[in-house]
């Protein structure tokens, strides 16, 4: 079962994101921050980041460039409330697979984590 991590400093988002997708039967790890998910070292073996972009002291852009400058080809999800053209074309560029835009879609999550987990088998 591919591991989802899921990543955002808003404990609603994390709960009900988290609890989405167990009830789809992903599994799923939750992180209140990116240096939680960083100290963790759960990159390995995680298929997919579902992150926000806007976080304290590390954003998701940040905690993407991380992940991939040390070597994971981890695709990520991102989900802001503040959507900005310039941003999503950052992460984007940066290999993101997705860039939703809260309040998103069960269906649009979904949509993007196949395409995640699609990219990572390749």
């Amino acid at each position: 079962m591919p591991l989802i991590s899921i990543v955002d400093d808003d404990e609603s988002v994390r709960e009900a994101v988290g609890g989405l997708l167990k009830a789809l039967g992903f599994g799923t790890e939750v992180f209140a921050s990116a240096e939680d998910f960083l100290r963790s070292g759960r990159a390995a073996n995680t298929a997919c980041v579902i992150t926000d972009v806007h976080m304290p002291a590390m954003s998701g852009l940040e905690l993407q460039a991380r992940v991939a400058g040390e070597g994971h080809g981890i695709p990520f999800i991102f989900i802001t409330a503040f959507p900005n053209d310039q941003v999503r074309a950052r992460a984007l560029k940066g290999g993101a697979v997705c860039f939703l835009n809260k309040p998103f879609t069960e269906a649009d999550l979904v949509e993007g984590i196949h395409s995640a987990l699609r990219c990572r088998s390749q």
